[in-house]
């Protein structure tokens, strides 16, 4: 296999930009174009414009695709109404997540299941495995599409002045076919920063053309592009998990705190049934270690991995760690023991290269938007 990073339809405007190119996941990604705390504030009070093409979707159509994707995936799909989205996951069969989705139900019969760009060759090829016996097509859709989001407080405003699609009656998780700026695209309210925002499924070969009709309509409104490198401080201030740190195979979504997104109730047998609901059983009994969030008493930065220590005992790990531009203060997300879990737990610290710097215990998410 090569291994020469993807380029997407925005690469060489990326560079005309000045960004600082990244290989993430197998593709050549802008990390940041100028000062990535002021890309994390842009997003935060006025509005951000994201590259995501890196995504992977995977088309799901035919009269049984609402059976396959209720067999392959642990949510209730047959519940998603046309136009709208959900947030789900992908397990293995002993309920080790493979990865977390999105899935958009475009049409009665077909449906569109975005990957993370990490994943999106094993969950193409696991759900393909799993239609086996069902009457539905799995077709891989990642070249044909690129992906822009508009994120921030002042994003449905930009949207609205180059488009005439009904943003005012798009919910939260729902998605609608428009025309932005004269491209056809599918708008989606959907985001990963914790502000509310925008993503824009569109072809490749008008994602330049989009790119520069919404950074001039955004302009008047402090639009700015926006890098890898904020998006993820963005996602760990509002408590969002990232596959590979939050989400691995190794737990399953009760381990991970989210076993609401698991549907038992839903008809037919779905793959990981019988060890999720062990699972559900044990978290019931002896709950696993708790996801909570830790904000630094000082200002050393932990790193996925540090240990998370109490009365000289080690009681959990870091997942995700960084300076959080809105706290002003280094934060992390961490799995500890269920006796430290609690907001205002005291005695907790995180073993910084030897030294045990202290750390407060708060709920998640860290930040979270006025409505």
């Amino acid at each position: 296999m090569s291994t020469t990073p993807r380029l997407t339809a925005l690469d060489a405007l990326h560079r005309s930009l000045g960004a600082t190119m990244t290989d993430f996941a197998g593709w050549d990604m802008p990390l940041r174009y100028a000062s990535e705390r002021d890309e994390h504030n842009a997003v935060r009070t006025r509005a951000g414009l994201f590259d995501l093409s890196h995504m992977g979707e995977i088309t799901v159509t035919g009269p049984g695709a609402v059976a396959l994707l209720n067999h392959a995936l642990v949510g209730n799909i047959g519940t998603v109404s046309v136009g709208r989205a959900r947030y789900t996951m992908i397990c293995a069969e002993d309920g080790g997540i493979l990865d977390d989705l999105i899935v958009y139900r475009l049409q009665e019969e077909e449906y569109m299941v975005v990957a993370n760009a990490g994943n999106a060759q094993l969950v193409l090829d696991t759900i393909t495995e799993r239609a086996a016996g069902f009457d539905a097509e799995v077709r891989d859709d990642r070249d044909a599409y690129a992906l822009l989001a508009v994120q921030g407080p002042e994003s449905a405003a930009i949207l609205a002045s180059v488009t005439d699609a009904d943003l005012d009656g798009l919910k939260y998780y729902a998605g609608l076919p428009g025309t932005v700026a004269g491209v056809p695209a599918l708008i989606a309210r959907t985001g990963y920063t914790g502000e509310d925002g925008f993503e824009l499924f569109v072809a490749p070969a008008q994602a330049e053309e989009l790119w520069k009709a919404l950074t001039g309509a955004g302009a008047s409104r402090g639009l700015i592009p926006c890098g890898l490198s904020c998006r993820d401080t963005l996602r760990l201030e509002a408590g969002m998990p990232l596959y590979g740190h939050e989400l691995t195979t190794s737990l399953t979504p009760f381990d991970a705190g989210l076993g609401r997104i698991v549907k038992f109730e839903k008809e037919g047998d779905f793959v990981g049934r019988k060890a999720l609901e062990a699972a559900a059983e044990r978290a019931e009994t002896a709950p696993p270690r708790k996801l909570v969030g830790l904000v630094a008493e000082g200002r050393r930065v932990p790193r996925a991995g540090f240990q998370v220590v109490a009365d000289g005992q080690v009681v959990g790990e870091v997942t995700s760690g960084a300076p959080s531009p809105t706290l002003g203060k280094p934060i992390a997300m961490a799995y500890v023991d269920a006796a430290h879990a609690a907001p205002g737990t005291t005695g907790v610290a995180v073993d910084i290269r030897g030294t045990h710097e202290p750390y407060e215990v708060v709920a998640l998410p860290f930040y979270k938007r006025q409505k």
